[in-house]
């Protein structure tokens, strides 16, 4: 169910997911995931290790530590599967396969440049968003960046880090006058649920415009580059008309 956007402030505060919709990582995701596995004992190339891996494929977008809660079963593998994810991840980084997506970077500061707050989210861990932050030379881009401990220790498809950029930057006094853009089911249902009036997918990164569209974007663009301009003609064709005096 989309959230209609509010007809009378406009959309000042802009939440865009990461890796898939404003970086491309290159695989690193899987890479890093079966460096962690077989850390823990997950054999390459057996079943387990397949069934594992589509796992991670197919929930690209939620927390990596609710990812490997499934799993691994327990907290304490999780943990230590986690911890292994974001030391490989760490480690492949400097192989130069993070970069920015085209026009993310332009459109980031264009948001800006129009009175926009932008926050960067991830369900990284910080040492990992920090690390991808430094190597685009990001870490000023944003008015602000949240991984989920820094919303209480819940990623997507919560809508927590929705409402901590929210709340954070009071940038807006209406949820509604937020958006959202990402590249997966579980940013759709993010932004969705934390009541967000524009839910943007994007087709640059892990799903399609049916899997997108069937979790709660209200619109479907072709890449984060064409933001900016979906946010001025959305607020252009809601402003009320001028009445003469």
């Amino acid at each position: 169910m989309s959230n209609p956007v509010n007809p009378v402030n406009p959309v000042n505060l802009v939440v865009l997911d990461m890796a898939g919709t404003t970086v491309a990582d290159g695989g690193l995701v899987e890479r890093a995931f079966e460096r962690a596995a077989e850390r823990l004992g997950v054999e390459p190339g057996s079943a387990d290790h397949a069934a594992k891996l589509q796992y991670v494929r197919d929930t690209m977008g939620e927390s990596k530590i609710s990812v490997f809660r499934h799993l691994f079963g327990t907290e304490d593998l999780a943990r230590q599967a986690n911890t292994a994810f974001e030391e490989a991840y760490a480690e492949l980084l400097d192989d130069g396969l993070v970069t920015p997506l085209p026009g993310a970077r332009e459109a980031v500061e264009e948001l800006r440049a129009a009175g926009r707050t932008v926050v960067l989210t991830t369900g990284f861990a910080r040492v990992t968003q920090d690390a991808i932050l430094d190597v685009l030379g990001w870490r000023s881009l944003a008015d602000l960046t949240l991984c989920p401990a820094d919303a209480g220790g819940r990623g997507r498809p919560y809508p927590d880090m929705v409402l901590a950029a929210f709340l954070r930057t009071g940038a807006v006094a209406d949820v509604r006058d937020v958006a959202v853009a990402g590249d997966t089911a579980y940013d759709m249902l993010s932004g969705s649920r934390a009541g967000a009036g524009t839910v943007a997918g994007v087709l640059t990164g892990a799903h399609g415009r049916e899997a997108l569209t069937g979790h709660g974007a209200t619109h479907v663009l072709g890449s984060v580059a064409e933001l900016p301009a979906l946010l001025a003609r959305l607020e252009s064709t809601a402003a009320p008309e001028e009445s003469g005096t």
